[in-house]
């Protein structure tokens, strides 16, 4: 909580105790999420979550008497990072259908959302995955409307509106683009990403970025007067969009060739820590079975905050108010971050912490039974019997688990 944005005290003073209330579970939630001698309880979390809704409820009845909205102050802001942990410690313990798990997915989604937004390059199938992924999460506040305070209902909902209105917005951006040209703009946003993923490597790749700017010339030797052509020679709609982004790509390739993956010095220390996060969480996204506690994004979420609370209007400038060339603020290896992020929230299993380590042994000898199954199958039932030992074994792990849960 020490990256979130600083804000004004109470102004109501009846304000202050729900802030002393909602600071004590804070602690409590912080010690929880740092604890990693134990798998975290369910009814650890649960109980934190019914103290934090009591105290919104109490917080609605005094604003609900304010004539005029209050901005923003303090407790908003930490009810917020009790919210996102809270969130995130639901996905923990497997109950990733809950309501009170759509919080954190929707502070992810938008945050991806404003950082699409922002480089004003993405694909169709990128908004379509999230579209899809903000039904589902429609889905599981209605089936919480039995067993959740109305309160944090609505305000899923309201967060939820946020998003859906992120995203047609960038959805009108690409309403123009003919289904023709699909496939030609998706190849784009493809190489643009990779042109900017090979510019943040630690030795720049001369002759790989060469290669995507032969693609870019290969895409645009296609063209016909400037047009793309259908396969009947008509030219779809939505020329602009694609020959934008094209020419973008082909401005993009000459600067990063010349600028060779150098970072300008005033910037780099910025530009360092955003190098750590991202390899961080691709590590994490590699071993997520096995090593990741969904309460861990939550402090990369804070350390991405924190960086973006540097810019001005959007910009990174020096000591001096100097902003950074274009170079410097595009180089920036933020949207393979929210990627991360977003993909490791999505893709967070409905299984209980103390559960995993067994189900990830399930999946993998699931995997290898489909190989089996692939290659030919088995010529004798001995074959089998490695497979069937483990399964045999892992039962036998959870039985013992269950009798030492009743003897403690």
């Amino acid at each position: 909580m020490a990256d979130s944005p600083a804000a004004q005290v109470p102004l109501d003073p009846r304000e202050q105790p729900i802030l002393d209330q909602i600071l004590g579970a804070w602690d409590n939630l912080s010690l929880l999420k740092q604890d990693r001698s134990t798998y975290i309880k369910s009814h650890d979390v649960l109980n934190l979550y019914e103290k934090v809704v009591e105290q919104v409820h109490l917080l609605n009845v005094i604003r609900e008497e304010q004539d005029e909205p209050l901005e923003q102050n303090r407790v908003d802001y930490v009810l917020d990072d009790c919210f996102q942990l809270i969130s995130l410690f639901f996905l923990t313990i497997g109950r990733n259908n809950e309501a009170p798990a759509v919080y954190s997915m929707t502070s992810t989604i938008k945050r991806l959302l404003d950082h699409l937004k922002e480089a004003a390059f993405y694909s169709p199938k990128d908004l379509e995955s999230i579209s899809q992924k903000l039904d589902s999460m429609q889905e599981i506040i209605k089936r919480g409307k039995a067993s959740h305070s109305p309160h944090l209902l609505k305000l899923l909902e309201n967060r939820l509106d946020t998003c859906r209105h992120l995203l047609a917005e960038l959805q009108s951006s690409l309403a123009d683009l003919s289904p023709q040209l699909i496939p030609v703009y998706e190849r784009l946003v493809s190489i643009l990403r990779s042109i900017s993923a090979a510019n943040t490597r630690q030795k720049f790749p001369t002759a790989e970025v060469q290669s995507f700017q032969d693609q870019l010339r290969e895409v645009q030797a296609t063209m016909v007067d400037g047009k793309f052509l259908a396969e009947d020679g008509t030219a779809p709609a939505g020329q602009h969009v694609a020959t934008e982004l094209l020419y973008r790509c082909l401005g993009w390739s000459e600067l990063v060739l010349a600028r060779q993956g150098s970072i300008d010095e005033r910037f780099k220390p910025t530009y360092d820590r955003l190098c750590e996060v991202r390899n961080q969480l691709e590590k994490l996204s590699i071993t997520q079975a096995w090593l990741l506690r969904e309460t861990d994004l939550y402090d990369y979420q804070r350390r991405l905050d924190k960086i973006d609370k540097s810019r001005i209007n959007g910009n990174f400038e020096d000591q001096f108010g100097v902003k950074a060339d274009l170079h410097t603020q595009r180089v920036e290896p933020k949207q393979p971050i929210y990627a991360y992020i977003y993909t490791l929230v999505i893709s967070s299993e409905p299984v209980s912490e103390a559960l995993l380590p067994v189900f990830n042994q399930l999946q993998t000898l699931r995997r290898c039974l489909v190989e089996v199954k692939r290659s030919g199958g088995v010529l004798s039932p001995r074959e089998l019997y490695p497979y069937s030992m483990k399964v045999t074994l892992n039962s036998c792990i959870r039985m013992k688990r269950r009798g030492a849960d009743r003897l403690s």
